[in-house]
């Protein structure tokens, strides 16, 4: 059960499923297309669906401070999911908003019996990362420093969103380089197609999009797809990851500027 369920909420760290692959030379993380505007306040509500169950509710707002942009995340399980196992899961993560280089992934999470907060840093002038943990049920701690190469990376979460900021063109794919606690990869995120996707906010015309990074490991890992919204927005208002756990799916159910 703890396999099924912590899914749900993880789920916005969602180019994990793709990310651990080692010994790849890393891209350079290309820049937002001229003229993308990231959101300067706003909140994104999504249901969150496991096989036939709802799931949990994943509520992301966005908070523009200066050059840097801010996504948090919050996730918590419900329903007969939330008696069987207990999610409650933050994520906050912060990017340049000119360059798209994060510099900052916390996560505070809190699932079934497991208690883990964590903060990843990216310190660009001394080209390493740096990542602190604490399990909060037994107090252990873990510190990691790792040296990065080449420029600006994104990170698990503001990847998905970072993403947004670049061209779609079907048949087209681009490569982005993310981090991960204690490596870096490349993910290629593959445009694939232009669809129609009814979702409780209403009917969107969207473009599909698969992130992978090795055909080998998706497909031992699961397949994942975002449909972002066939516009200059590129909103994500729907996300899939499919598994030995079954399928996981977001819907976009709510949207609010404030």
């Amino acid at each position: 059960m703890t396999k099924h369920t912590r899914v749900p909420a993880c789920f916005f760290c969602i180019f994990a499923l793709a990310a651990p692959i080692f010994g790849q030379q890393t891209a350079a993380l290309p820049p937002p297309k001229p003229g993308f505007s990231f959101p300067q306040k706003q909140n994104l509500t999504y249901s969150v669906d496991w096989r036939v169950f709802p799931a949990a509710t994943a509520v992301v707002h966005f908070e523009s401070a200066g050059d840097r942009e801010k996504i948090s995340v919050t996730a918590d399980t419900l329903g007969a999911i939330n008696l069987l196992f207990h999610v409650s899961d933050k994520f906050q993560s912060n990017f340049d908003r000119a360059k798209g280089c994060s510099y900052e992934f916390d996560k505070q999470t809190v699932e079934g019996r497991r208690q883990v907060n964590s903060t990843l840093r990216l310190d660009y002038g001394s080209s390493k990362s740096i990542l602190d943990e604490k399990n909060l049920v037994n107090g252990q701690t873990k510190h990691i420093e790792q040296p990065i190469a080449g420029g600006c990376l994104t990170d698990l979460l503001s990847g998905m969103f970072y993403a947004a900021s670049q061209p779609m063109d079907v048949g087209q794919n681009f490569v982005i380089p993310l981090v991960d606690a204690t490596h870096t990869v490349p993910v290629t995120l593959k445009v694939e197609g232009h669809e129609q996707i009814k979702t409780p906010l209403g009917t969107f015309k969207t473009v599909r999009v698969q992130p992978t990074a090795d055909a080998g490991v998706v497909k031992n890992r699961g397949n994942i797809w975002i449909w972002y919204t066939d516009d200059d927005r590129h909103l994500p208002v729907q996300m899939r990851a499919r598994g030995f756990w079954g399928t996981i799916t977001f819907q976009l159910t709510a949207m609010d500027n404030k």
